[in-house]
């Protein structure tokens, strides 16, 4: 179709106070200028003070929803969010061997940014084994990377060594997050292996705050969104982490607790961004 509107797609849950999942995708989505269409796998109670419930979708509902999607849209490219169990996570690599819709952005969301593991081991090794070799690209935190690999990664050259191992798995392309624990540390650096074998550090300044929900889902989401528009792996990796960060520095006052980052920032700081 001439003048095709650039269509991309994220596979996860919602976050009803709309902070993460696929809220915190599809604000991205509508930010960086894409149509965002939407699998749901679960739905999620939850606000700033934390998750009060939650349900994972049936099976083949997902797959109903994959279906309408294939028959209808021009997906370029789509990112996975968090997966609850190894059901889930089989049926979206099924379903995505099934139909054509472009690059796939693993956000393997296993470990929390503090360490605290989210899976079943079930789950995870699904999510290790089948679903990462399957990434166009795969957005790991430290911690996650460290699980991963079963490495420490307590210096540059064994971060490095890390991302070359999970290419060696299968992804193509690794953004390996840098840890943010310290509130005294001036920047937060991540580590980026292309499939080129091109590799380099991205840094921007660390912001010390409480309102980073959907910090990660925002990455991946940009980055699936850049891909979708036609921008090369590299090129949209270096947007996602500049915008990503500018969301974070400049919070808005949503919830009481550990509120959502600002989607909103980039157009402040950056009206042509």
């Amino acid at each position: 179709m001439a003048n095709e509107f650039p269509q991309v797609m994220t596979i996860g849950g919602t976050d009803s106070d709309g902070s993460a999942g696929v809220q915190a995708d599809l604000h991205s989505f509508f930010m960086r200028g894409v149509y965002g269409a939407t699998i749901l796998t679960a739905a999620v109670a939850g606000n700033s003070y934390g998750i009060q419930d939650s349900m994972v979708m049936p099976l083949p509902f997902i797959d109903a929803q994959f279906k309408s999607l294939a028959a209808d849209l021009h997906i370029r490219a789509a990112k996975t969010g968090m997966l609850a169990d190894r059901a889930l996570v089989q049926n979206i690599i099924k379903n995505w061997q099934q139909y054509d819709f472009g690059a796939l952005v693993v956000d393997p969301v296993i470990i929390t940014k503090h360490g605290a593991m989210l899976l079943e081991q079930d789950a995870y090794d699904a999510v290790k084994n089948e679903l990462i070799p399957l990434a166009t690209v795969v957005t790991p935190n430290h911690y996650e990377a460290e699980h991963l690999t079963g490495m420490k990664l307590d210096t540059d050259a064994q971060t490095e060594a890390a991302a070359h191992q999970l290419q060696d798995s299968g992804a193509k392309n690794i953004v390996l997050k840098g840890a943010h624990d310290d509130p005294t540390q001036p920047t937060v650096r991540d580590f980026v292996l292309l499939e080129s074998g091109k590799s380099f550090w991205l840094s921007e300044p660390y912001h010390a705050t409480d309102r980073v929900n959907g910090t990660g889902d925002t990455l991946s989401a940009v980055i699936t969104a850049e891909i979708g528009k036609g921008n090369s792996v590299e090129e949209a990796i270096r947007i996602a982490k500049r915008f990503t960060n500018q969301a974070i520095g400049h919070p808005i006052a949503v919830g009481h607790q550990y509120g959502p980052i600002n989607h909103w920032a980039n157009k402040i700081v950056y009206p042509q961004f």
